[in-house]
């Protein structure tokens, strides 16, 4: 899906706004090369409550040319 959103869609950058709490999210996110950039308070009224999130984002630039990894997974070794 990161893949195609790059180069199909040529889509610049992607956004997943998480819970903080939601452990499972964070580590799909982290494990595709998405970086932490904020928080949004109060972000999303979910079930009549008003939710915090955590931002998340990946760009195009920093996502590998062939879309087999991040590219700042690639370059350290790292596996995703």
């Amino acid at each position: 899906m990161v893949s195609r959103s790059f180069a199909v869609d040529a889509l610049h950058r992607l956004e997943a706004n998480i819970q903080p709490a939601n452990e499972r999210s964070i580590g799909l996110v982290t494990s595709l090369g998405f970086r932490l950039e904020g928080y949004s308070p109060r972000y999303l009224k979910i079930d009549g409550e008003w939710r915090d999130h955590e931002r998340y984002a990946i760009t195009s630039e920093e996502w590998s040319s062939d879309g087999s990894a991040p590219r700042q997974h690639r370059e350290s070794g790292s596996r995703c």
